[in-house]
């Protein structure tokens, strides 16, 4: 019997996979040459932008209207660094988000932004039409205030701003419930203080914050960063080796706290001192925000402070620090002026916000007049190397707010493990202070009053890029928060978002912003 023979099957060729949506991503250089062409063949670009941290429904249907507006349709993509939503954004990197973005159908190209903003994007590209979706369609509502100079740029390069109506989700909301951006302890913080408060509620009591006078006193410094990675051990010395690479020179100590608060209060006038030897008055005058006012003294035997610091660029590890400072209180005749001008000015002010770091500024005298004169007094002391155990809070006889770290409040109370509540009660007690805040690091924060009790709040992030400038942007932003009467859960909390975004800036390269904070609102109360 004979056998069928087998058919014969056909040999299958390997399949060449293509991701065209990789195809479609562009560079900002390209796809200006590309516009001119689709301009001059007749076609309409439109343009949309944003983070899309998380693509979803939403995006997707805004993409499909936008597209319907013109022949061709662009989407670019906020670079990682100007994704100002808050510690542990974007989730997914630029590389990720643009891929995503270009593998939907409707989209012809996807580019990651080069700036901050979309308005120097559209200048280049000079698209027919800039898209938004529905929830830009106010702009009272836009808490960056950028869609107005977003129209504005648009309409230079004879473009249209125009709104999609579709179907709304929030990012921010799916990556907090969904993507376990915050740890549990905070996740659980979050969701019942969003039952007392919305985003609106903390950004328009921030806002109402601008009205108040505020004058800053304490000691100025400039921080120096020499960057320097470690070579070894010399073969020859018990040293270790580095390799100069640059250096870079902040306004620190109270010049910080001063930016910070100008950001939020429209007037903030600045006293400090300066030494005559090396008064480094050039950079400072520079380095300060255009509405701080700055009234200095000098010291004739002294250098202005400078806090020299040699730094491994990986990590930023500092490896060692040089300080040129003086351990002398001011020469009396300079103390003398100081304390007249205090006297005279103090009175016109909401707040006065002392930055104390016991450089020699603040004698016992002077505290006598602040304790007396202030309407409103907040401080901070810090501890540091040259002042170990003689520049506590309880030199202070009286303040209104008091802001230090849990080590200041145990060194002050020379106790080491009694539980923190106590110790924040004989703070309170002894120098009869309104209100008490104590960072805790990793830990959070935790505020007090008389009349709402002790609120804690748990740490909002856990990158760290440097910790040095976060205690006193802390302080800045809280203290005129204290003056105007918040409650303090919501002090605690809105100085946990400003340490978190503090510890990832350099330094004091940058200062918090009130647009960056209301970003971060709107993010972590979605």
């Amino acid at each position: 019997m004979k056998t069928k023979p087998k058919p014969k099957t056909k040999k299958k060729l390997p399949v060449r996979r293509v991701d065209h949506f990789t195809e479609k991503i562009k560079s900002l250089d390209e796809l200006e040459a590309l516009i001119k062409k689709f301009k001059a063949a007749g076609k309409k670009v439109v343009l949309c932008h944003g983070t899309f941290d998380l693509l979803h429904p939403g995006h997707i249907h805004h993409f499909y209207a936008a597209r319907k507006k013109g022949d061709v349709l662009i989407v670019t993509i906020t670079q990682d660094e100007y994704v100002g939503k808050g510690p542990g954004r974007p989730v997914f990197n630029q590389r990720l988000r643009t891929e995503s973005v270009a593998a939907i159908e409707c989209v012809d190209f996807a580019a990651v932004n080069q700036w901050p903003t979309a308005i120097e994007t559209i200048k280049k590209l000079k698209p027919s039409f800039y898209v938004k979706g529905s929830d830009y369609r106010n702009a009272e509502d836009d808490v960056t205030g950028n869609i107005r100079l977003e129209e504005n740029a648009v309409r230079e390069v004879g473009g249209e701003l125009t709104f999609t109506d579709e179907v709304t989700f929030s990012s921010s909301s799916l990556l907090n419930t969904y993507f376990n951006v915050f740890s549990e302890e905070t996740q659980l913080f979050l969701k019942t203080f969003r039952d007392r408060y919305t985003a609106d509620d903390v950004i328009n009591k921030l806002k109402d914050v601008g009205k108040l006078k505020v004058l800053v006193v304490g000691d100025s410094i400039v921080d120096e960063y020499h960057y320097c990675p470690a070579l070894g051990k010399s073969p020859k010395e018990t040293i270790v080796t580095t390799r100069y690479l640059s250096e870079e020179s902040f306004a620190g100590g109270v010049l910080a706290c001063a930016n910070h608060v100008a950001g939020f209060c429209d007037q903030v006038d600045l006293v400090t001192c300066l030494g005559t030897q090396n008064t480094r008055e050039d950079f400072i005058r520079t380095h300060l925000k255009p509405n701080v006012r700055p009234t200095f003294f000098y010291r004739d035997d002294a250098s202005t402070v400078v806090k020299r610091r040699f730094v491994d660029p990986t990590f930023l590890s500092k490896m060692f620090q040089v300080s040129f400072l003086t351990d002398k209180m001011l020469p009396e005749n300079v103390d003398h002026e100081l304390q007249e001008h205090l006297t005279k000015i103090m009175p016109n002010y909401d707040l006065v916000l002392v930055a104390d770091y016991g450089h020699g500024l603040i004698s016992p005298s002077t505290i006598r007049v602040l304790e007396r004169l202030c309407p409103y007094l907040g401080i901070n002391t810090q501890t540091n190397s040259a002042n170990l155990g003689y520049n506590l809070i309880t030199k202070y006889r009286r303040a209104d707010y008091v802001c230090i770290d849990e080590p200041e409040v145990r060194l002050a109370m020379h106790d080491r493990s009694s539980p923190l509540e106590g110790l924040i009660l004989r703070i309170h007690k002894l120098l009869k202070c309104k209100v008490v805040t104590i960072t805790r690091g990793h830990l959070g924060s935790v505020t007090y009053t008389a009349g709402e009790g002790f609120a804690k709040t748990p740490v909002l992030s856990d990158e760290i890029v440097d910790r040095v400038g976060a205690g006193d942007a802390f302080f800045a932003v809280t203290a005129p928060l204290a003056a105007a009467g918040f409650p303090p859960d919501l002090i605690s909390f809105i100085g946990n978002m400003v340490g978190a975004m503090a510890v990832k800036i350099v330094c004091n390269r940058s200062f918090i912003e009130p647009a960056s904070l209301f970003r971060f609102t709107k993010a972590i109360l979605r």
